[in-house]
This record gives C-alpha cells, sequence and structure tokens, in this order.
C-alpha cells in the first residue's frame, strides 16, 4: 500500500491581492523535499517470473508494484501470447492476477486456452458479456477486489466501450480510466494492493503510440514486441525502472511455450 508522509502542510486557498490590474492569489503550489516523503517497501519489491524477460522489465528484476506499463505490437508477432504468459507465470509465483478482455470473447480464448493450457486458470473479465452494464461500473466493481496485476487488451475497445455506453469523446473516456489506474496504483481497493497495469495500445500513422500526453506520462514503461528479419522480439522505449536497454529474442515452439531465447543490443531512446 503506498504511504506518504510528508511533513510540510498542503496549501490552503487564501485571501486575493492586487498587483497593478491584475488580481494574484496569495496561494502557493506546494514544494516537496523527497527527504520528508516515505513510501511502503513493498513498492520497491519485484515480482519476477523467473525468466529472462525480468532483467528487462526493471533493474531489480521482474515487474514492479504501482506502475503502468503500455504496449504495442506487430499484427501476429504474439503479443497476447506473450503478456498472457507474464501473467500466468506471476500467478504461479502467488501474485493475484486478471485479465481485461475488450476483445476476445469467452468463445475466442476457449479455443486459445486448448493451445495454451496453462492460462486456463486465470481470472478473466470479458468485457462484450456486458454490453447492457454501464462499464465504467462493471471495471469498478471487479477491480475493487485489489490484484497485483491487470492486463487489458485493449485501451481503445475499453474506451470505445465508454462512448458508447456514456457518449462524449475516446480522450474524455479514456480519462475515465487512467484515474481509475492511478487510484489502483495507489493501493485504493479491498485488498490494499499497489496494482500494476499492462495496457495493449494501438499505434499512430507514423508508426508511434497512440493515446494523449496524460496517458504517456502515466505509462512507467513502453515497450514493443516486433518481427525483426522474421524473428521475433521485444524491447523498451522507455523504462523508468531501469532494466536492460537490449532487445529480448523469443520463440514460440511446437507446444506453444514462450521461450525467451537470447539478447541484443538496442539502443533505447529514454
Amino acid at each position: 500500500m503506498l504511504k506518504v508522509e510528508n511533513k510540510v502542510k498542503r496549501g490552503r486557498p487564501s485571501k486575493k491581492q492586487v498587483v497593478g490590474n491584475a488580481t494574484v492569489s496569495k496561494w502557493k503550489p506546494e514544494l516537496v523535499k523527497m527527504d520528508n516523503l516515505s513510501f511502503d517497501k513493498d513498492l520497491f519489491v519485484p515480482m519476477p517470473t523467473g525468466k529472462k524477460i525480468d532483467s528487462l522489465l526493471s533493474s531489480e528484476g521482474g515487474i514492479m508494484a504501482g506502475i503502468n506499463m503500455a504496449v504495442v505490437g506487430d499484427p501476429g508477432v504474439g503479443k497476447s501470447t506473450v503478456l498472457l504468459d507474464l501473467l500466468s507465470d506471476l500467478q504461479s509465483k502467488g501474485k493475484k492476477c486478471l485479465f481485461i478482455s475488450g476483445e476476445m470473447t469467452s468463445i475466442d480464448l476457449y479455443g486459445y486456452v486448448k493451445r495454451y493450457p496453462k492460462f486456463g486458470s486465470l481470472d478473466i473479465l470479458f468485457m462484450g458479456d456486458y454490453l447492457d452494464k454501464d462499464p465504467l461500473t462493471v471495471l469498478k466493481s471487479v477491480l475493487f477486489t485489489g490484484f497485483d496485476f491487470v492486463l487489458i487488451d485493449s485501451m481503445a475497445e475499453v474506451c470505445n466501450s465508454i462512448v458508447d455506453f456514456h457518449g462524449g469523446t475516446n480522450k474524455s473516456a479514456e480519462s475515465k480510466i487512467l484515474n481509475m489506474l492511478e487510484g489502483h496504483n495507489k493501493a485504493e481497493n479491498k485488498n490494499k494492493k499497489n496494482t500494476s497495469f499492462i495496457i495493449i495500445q494501438q499505434m499512430t500513422k507514423g508508426g508511434m503510440f497512440s493515446g494523449s500526453n496524460r496517458f504517456k506520462h502515466m505509462m512507467t514503461s513502453m515497450f514493443w514486441i516486433k518481427f525483426e528479419e522474421n524473428r521475433r522480439c521485444i524491447f523498451f522505449d522507455k523504462n523508468r525502472r531501469g532494466g536492460r536497454a537490449d532487445k529480448l529474442f523469443f520463440s514460440l515452439d511446437t507446444k506453444n511455450h514462450v521461450n525467451w531465447t537470447s539478447f541484443e543490443s538496442h539502443n533505447m531512446n529514454l
């Protein structure tokens, strides 16, 4: 759970004074010294999968608590497979995990699980099963339980479901989701868990991450899953929690297992 101790009192509205022809408030933003803050030590304990990808995820080796990660990838490269594999590995280590599917139906995923049996024990929310319900209420109800790690596939489809129900714009829908994520990052849930999220995101026509500036700023890390010369690899464009600045190649074998093979040098632009 996030704990913040700050010895400086929060700024309060105060009387206004007139300077020239302008009215200026005496209220000032608060300046913070890091020496005055403290956080729960569990925020800095990684959640390892026990595989090579751990050294890519953070300098501590694994996914950190209370963070947000965005991912984009080439069609058919295996984004869902890699991320569900990651989710399953964390669950096998005792972490409470959730998959929110805005794209696949239960029938789609049932066929998928026949090829990947390890995904069969994951908790899954199929947004398409609740088209007559307020999607924000559905999300709030499920997330309130409190999870260590949540995979959202995809941000675009969840936003679309909110716009379809409430009207408005994708940007306003995105803002509502980000507010929700921010609260769960800070352990505002029943189990007081600093939830980490991985969000599958779309690319712009220019090949960049889509989303508002707020979305990009809220992401602790942003990574790609791509084909490179007929090989599959994963690498980070941005990672505030460190990790190796390399490409990690992987393959999907005949049993549909994700096999992390080798690292190769990659220049990461932060």
